[in-house]
């Protein structure tokens, strides 16, 4: 291998996220004309990119709305691109969630939506149901962040507490037919649980949110804890007649981004091995086991014969131990993996979500290899502390490891790729 390693790393992921480009998912997945109106509706991180190729790809009249989080828009001539904030909402997304359900109000049986829908959007489509309020949802929201809850039960909770989620925008647009085309940036690919499902319902019951507000015992408000025990939380069944005649497709995922990754490895000469594509569990504990894996190689060569790159991807969380730290799951992984192969020569890694933000500042995560942790103390960074405080940014920050490719354009979650030399 002659390629320098963070060369290599940054490669991997470029080829992840191109795998992911909306411009070719989209055109492979294009429905058929209907006889009426073509309404494209959108929400997630993605969606303004995938709102883009669509308009490319159709032959024929559109119209539309769709909303993205602040910075990550894109030009559009026929659909409208609103932007939010991501991952707490605030009243720009309330409004987008009022011009969604507005946009497929009074059709037909003749017309057609196309919902372009992405990671993010549950954040992005706040819509309280009667008796809450925005503030209540973003309580919510918060409680969700904090409690280490993998993103599943997440957004089985945030179903629950919704006008327009758990496949209730999709039975707004009734009689209309509704295809929904889905990047996936859940463990597993379930269509309903991207954004919590706007367009695509699931069966989980009002019961199973309770249960996960008990077990991750988050503190939520009197008046949400009442809803989630009222009917008027119960989302609409998939057997729900409304739903009939609707098409659902994931045109992207973690599991073909990580082959394409693979294969830009070995384009370089390097052997790759996916290690799986939905991992979940607490950050820092996913980052040790990588770290004893990493170790198990460069000492023994087993359970892979080295040069090779391993890579891994799904959705790790991280439960608040504090606060005022700075970063993401990416970050906080990482630095428990830096930790763990402190010392150690020719291991490598690069750990970012594929949107291109890793939790609250600009980056998409970080590199790190056997003498970060060095680098951080020679910066007046105690890593094992930082992480302790849940400031994994601050410690690639003072170790100039960050890694920052800009917003992407996709998201189908993250990418961990650790090279063995």
């Amino acid at each position: 291998m002659t390629v320098e390693p963070r060369s290599l790393l940054t490669s991997i992921f470029r080829a992840a996220v191109a795998a992911a480009d909306p411009e070719l998912t989209i055109r492979k997945h294009l429905p058929a004309k209907p006889k009426g109106r073509v309404v494209v509706i959108g929400a997630g991180k993605g969606s303004a990119q995938m709102a883009a190729a669509f308009e490319k790809a159709w032959d024929g009249p559109i119209e539309g709305v769709v909303v993205t989080r602040y910075g990550y828009g894109a030009t559009c001539e026929r659909i409208e691109v609103l932007e939010a904030a991501h991952p707490v909402p605030d009243e720009a997304g309330l409004r987008a969630g009022r011009r969604l359900l507005s946009a497929v109000s009074g059709l037909t049986g003749d017309d057609l939506v196309v919902a372009l829908v992405s990671g993010g959007g549950s954040a992005l489509l706040p819509s309280p149901p009667e008796g809450l309020t925005l503030a209540d949802e973003i309580a919510v929201n918060e409680a969700l962040l904090a409690s280490g809850a993998p993103i599943s039960a997440m957004n089985t909770v945030r179903k629950h507490m919704s006008a327009i989620k758990g496949g209730r925008l999709a039975a707004a647009a009734w009689p209309a037919k509704v295809v929904s085309l889905v990047v996936s940036d859940i463990p597993g690919d379930n269509p309903a649980l991207v954004a919590s499902g706007p367009t695509v319902p699931d069966a989980a019951a009002r019961g199973e949110a309770l249960s996960i507000v008990e077990a991750y015992r988050m503190s939520l408000p009197d008046a949400v804890t009442a809803h989630l025990r009222s009917k008027g939380a119960d989302a609409p069944r998939p057997d729900d007649d409304r739903f009939a005649g609707n098409e659902v497709h994931v045109i992207a995922s973690a599991a073909v981004s990580l082959e394409a990754a693979a294969e830009e490895a070995r384009r370089h000469g390097v052997e790759a091995v996916i290690l799986s594509d939905s991992i979940e569990g607490e950050a820092r504990d996913v980052g040790s086991v990588h770290a004893a894996i990493a170790r198990e190689v460069a000492l023994r060569g087993r359970p892979f014969a080295r040069p090779v790159l391993m890579l891994s991807g799904g959705e790790t969380t991280v439960t608040l131990r504090g606060k005022g730290g700075k970063g993401g799951r990416n970050s906080e992984f990482l630095l428990s993996f830096a930790v763990g192969i402190d010392g150690f020569d020719g291991i490598h890694a690069l750990a970012a979500d594929t949107d291109g933000i890793d939790g609250s500042e600009d980056n998409a995560g970080a590199f790190a290899d056997g003498a970060s942790v060095s680098r951080m103390r020679a910066a007046g960074a105690d890593a094992k502390a930082l992480l302790a405080a849940n400031n994994a940014w601050t410690a690639f920050s003072a170790a100039g490891d960050l890694f920052v490719p800009g917003p992407t354009g996709t998201n189908v979650n993250d990418l961990r790729a650790i090279l063995v030399r």
